[in-house]
């Protein structure tokens, strides 16, 4: 069973940084994506980036330009580094994890609240 588990959230304001973590236990996939999404009360989970084994990624628009994100393969850790950040940007943020092949699965970690606020 793979296990995620994010660190890294807090209280910021607005124009601040944080850095997100995110710990995976080992994943037996070899085709894969690894994502941040964020979801606020009474809104749908959306996506904010992701990043495939062959390291392509993709943003929300909302966040291009502010946010990175990035992995350690020899770590297994994926990051999402927040930069210039604002109100909109508050909101429960998980790590999710996408087995492509040969098996498909998804696993999501618990959650880290990220909050800007002045």
């Amino acid at each position: 069973q793979v296990q995620l588990v994010e660190s890294g959230g807090g209280s910021v304001q607005p124009g601040g940084s944080l850095r997100l973590s995110c710990a995976a236990s080992r994943s037996r996939a070899s085709i894969y994506v690894m994502g941040w999404y964020r979801q606020t009360p009474g809104k749908e989970r959306e996506l904010v980036a992701d990043i495939s084994n062959s390291g392509n990624t993709n943003y929300a628009d909302s966040v291009k330009g502010r946010f990175t994100i990035s992995r350690d393969n020899a770590k297994n850790i994926l990051y999402l580094q927040m930069n210039n950040l604002i109100p909109e940007d508050t909101a429960l943020y998980y790590c999710n994890l996408r087995h492509i092949f040969p098996s498909m699965a998804t696993y999501w970690g618990q959650g880290t609240q990220v909050t800007v606020s002045s």
